[in-house]
Parts: structure tokens; sequence; C-alpha cells
């Protein structure tokens, strides 16, 4: 499938079915810690990418499977608000399932009027919030030219404020980034001018699109969450996961595209699909579109 994907195990959210409305990598982010890579399509500009019945077929042909779910997450291979459609979107997804609907965003566009009223019908956002001020802004998310932290964080307070749904913060600390004490006092001055109902505290568990990243430890971590209160989820997810795609491989190459794999989940999920591990690893390996690579001890594969 083109734009529906999972359900997947995430440990904010339970068992997410993704749905992707935009195209690979389209961003006006290009964060050093994303886990799809580096940026290929910088832009800021709103279009529409895809018909909406379009992914909302798909969609549908999950739903009908009966596919056991907790949300439907529209989070995309790049920043989802930059879909001109979501209004659409968001409203045919409530016409196919009661199911909460998620929006998990980099939050840079709620500065637009249009986005914040779309968001308002999303039962959950989950904007980030990976930097305090313009230079860790630069340095961590490298924003597309037109965006400056300040209109950014100002907007996404406004947006708090406003919201009538669960706004679920999120964080990703990094070593020696953005972990250290007075990064962490910074953080906690901002989070004071939120409105936020969870705060959940990430570090990279994938490979990131910088090699030089790396995640915060357990200590800093710990230290994190004293300081800023919140849930500490830098950790890999144990749990299964899922795919409608009959071929084993097909099926691996559908959730890596948004989704990249270490070698024990994909081994875990062709397990529970009674495949064969083995010569999934194979095709993988002689794949040229498939990316590998060793981070923290084990194989992981995303799509080029």
């Amino acid at each position: 499938m083109k734009h529906v994907y999972g359900p997947i195990p995430s440990r904010r959210l339970g068992k997410s079915l993704g749905v992707s409305p935009v195209p690979k990598k389209a961003c006006n982010y290009a964060c050093v810690y994303c886990q799809l890579g580096r940026t290929s399509r910088m832009t800021n500009a709103r279009k529409s990418f895809y018909p909406v019945e379009e992914i909302l077929s798909e969609l549908k042909a999950v739903l009908n499977a009966r596919v056991e779910i907790d949300v439907v997450s529209i989070v995309g291979e790049g920043e989802p608000t930059l879909y001109a459609d979501l209004d659409e979107l968001l409203a045919g997804i409530r016409g196919l399932t009661d199911k909460p609907v998620a929006v998990i965003t980099n939050g840079a566009l709620l500065g637009d009027e249009e986005v914040r009223r779309v968001l308002q019908k999303a039962d959950i956002v989950l904007p980030s919030l990976d930097a305090y001020d313009e230079e860790s802004f630069r340095k961590i998310n490298r924003p597309h030219g037109s965006l400056d932290f300040e209109r950014m964080f100002a907007s996404l307070v406004a947006f708090s404020r406003s919201y009538g749904g669960q706004l679920w913060l999120e964080i990703m600390l990094m070593r020696g980034i953005n972990d250290d004490s007075e990064s962490l006092r910074k953080f906690r001055q901002l989070l004071n001018k939120i409105r936020y109902d969870r705060l959940y505290l990430n570090t990279p568990v994938r490979p990131p699109a910088e090699a030089w990243i790396q995640p915060s430890s357990p200590e800093r971590l710990e230290e994190a969450v004293r300081v800023l209160g919140g849930m500490a989820i830098g950790y890999l997810s144990a749990d299964s996961y899922h795919s409608e795609i009959v071929d084993d491989y097909e099926a691996v190459l559908s959730l890596i595209r948004r989704h990249p794999l270490n070698q024990y989940e994909v081994e875990s999920f062709i397990k529970s699909r009674k495949g064969n591990p083995e010569a999934v690893f194979r095709q993988l390996n002689a794949d040229e579109s498939v990316e590998k690579l060793e981070y923290k001890g084990y194989m992981t594969y995303r799509l080029k």
C-alpha cells in the first residue's frame, strides 16, 4: 500500500495504524535525528500531494479486514500538515472509524490559521519541541529558511491554549546537544508557557540522519524526567508489527518505507506470520533500494 501502513506498536499510542499523506521526506525541517534519513524535498508550501479518495480507499480496505488498532495516526513520511487536504482527510477518516485520530507534527505550521483550524478536529495532536532558542533550532531541526524559532514557539503556545483535544508534547533529547543541565533548564522555562496533557522525553533509538548524533544516556534521561516531568520513552518496543500485505518481503518493505526496523524486529515480524526470516534477510541484503545501517550493535533497515 502507498499511504496506509501497520498497525505498528507505538510507545505513545499503542497499536497505531499509520496514514501518510505526503511524499517521502517532504518536510519543512531537516532534523539531524530523523530516522527516515535526510530531507530530500525541503518545502514549506502546503500541497494536495495525493487525492483524498486514494488515501481513504486504502484505509477502508485495511479497516474492513478488522485489524485490531487503538488509533489512526496521520504521520506521513515527512510533515503531514503540509498536506493541503488534511481537513477533508480527517473528515473521511471520521466516517470510516470511531477510533481516535492523532496527528503527529513538528508544529512548524501552527502559525497558519487554516492548519490550526483543521487540527482542532483531531483527537490527539503530538507536536515536537526539540530546541529552546534560535541557535539550537537551526542546529537540531534545520528548518526551512522562512521559519524561525520565536514564531514557531509562539504559535505552539497559542495553539496549546485554544486546542480542545489532547496535546501530547515530545522532546527529542540527544547526548551533548540538548540534554545538559542548562538545556533542561531552558526547556523547563518554555514548558511553563505551554498547556499540554502529556510530555514524552525521547532519544534516538534508530539510525539518525546524521551519524554523529548519539542518544542520551539513561542517567541524562532520568535527570530530564526529574527536571521536566513527563515520561521517558527512549527505548525500543518489543511489540509485534502487522501488515495486510500477503507477501512477506513486500510487507517488510511497506513498513520500512516509513518506519525503519532492526534485525530483531524483522525476524519477530516474519515469524509472527509463519514466514522464513532467512529468506527475507537475503532479499533485504540484496536489495539496492534498502539502506542497511549498523546502529547500537544491530542492523537496521530502511528504504533509501
